[in-house]
């Protein structure tokens, strides 16, 4: 393995399910620890596994997230209030009710608000209120963005409204029954300099397609160009990939 800065984590499964289990442990022994415990929580296929690996040890009494808060990443703008891929929606179908949370202990960025910089300026507030991200879950777009941080984003950017890049909507339209047109233009996301507030970060990442954008944010320079290569930066990341996320790697 090529090396890495001594602040990445990087650890190889032979499957989503392997590195989905790891997660969990590392959720679970932070809430034994710190039952209060704030969770960064992110949407999209990826982390479903991780998602469905903690509501099984709910169901059996292995781990208790009821004094647990989560904030997640990210929250489409333009989106009808009942649509199911309202991330609203799906964080609460796949997160909160499987896992037992308080629903006043579940944020999502406000993507209907009036004032959508406002409402940046007031999650991230919430976030700094409930005393900070504990564990961020993460995972990578095909362009290395991290949340919806799309490649020239600053890497000090707050919570903010952000217009997708086209791959990433054609990415999230299997979720719109395959329509593009369907997919929002924009969204309101945490910033890369929120994110990296978190007291330790776990980027999920399995398949193929996120060799490059991993290998160019672990191994690459730290630039605007490669969001999510502002990790290196970040004093305590665990990055969990299955074998073909991280073929690229190989020296």
């Amino acid at each position: 393995m090529t090396a890495l800065r001594p602040t990445l984590d990087l650890q190889v499964f032979d499957s989503p399910a392997a590195a989905a289990s790891v997660a969990a442990d590392l959720i679970a022994s932070l809430v034994a620890a710190h039952p209060a415990a704030v969770l960064g929580v992110a949407t999209g296929s990826t982390p479903s596994p991780l998602y469905a690996e903690l509501a099984a040890r709910t169901g059996r009494g292995e781990i208790d997230l009821r004094g647990t808060s989560a904030f997640a990443l990210d929250e489409y703008v333009g989106i009808a209030p009942d649509h199911p891929e309202r991330y609203a929606a799906v964080i609460d179908r796949e997160v909160r009710a499987p896992l037992g949370l308080e629903p006043s202990r579940v944020h999502v960025p406000d993507g209907a608000a009036a004032d959508l910089e406002q409402a940046g300026r007031a999650y991230d507030d919430a976030i700094r209120l409930a005393g900070g991200v504990d564990l961020q879950i993460l995972g990578i777009g095909e362009n290395g963005h991290i949340g919806f941080n799309e490649p020239g984003t600053r890497h000090d950017a707050p919570t903010h409204a952000v217009r997708l890049a086209e791959g990433t909507r054609a990415a999230n339209a299997r979720f719109f029954g395959g329509r593009l047109e369907l997919v929002p233009t924009r969204a309101l996301t945490q910033g890369i300099g929120t994110i990296l507030q978190a007291r330790r970060i776990v980027l999920i990442a399995t398949g193929a397609a996120k060799a490059d954008a991993i290998a160019r944010a672990v191994l690459g320079p730290v630039d605007p160009t490669s969001p999510a290569s502002a990790l290196q930066r970040h004093p305590a990341v665990t990055l969990l990939l299955d074998r073909a996320a991280a073929s690229a790697l190989q020296a």
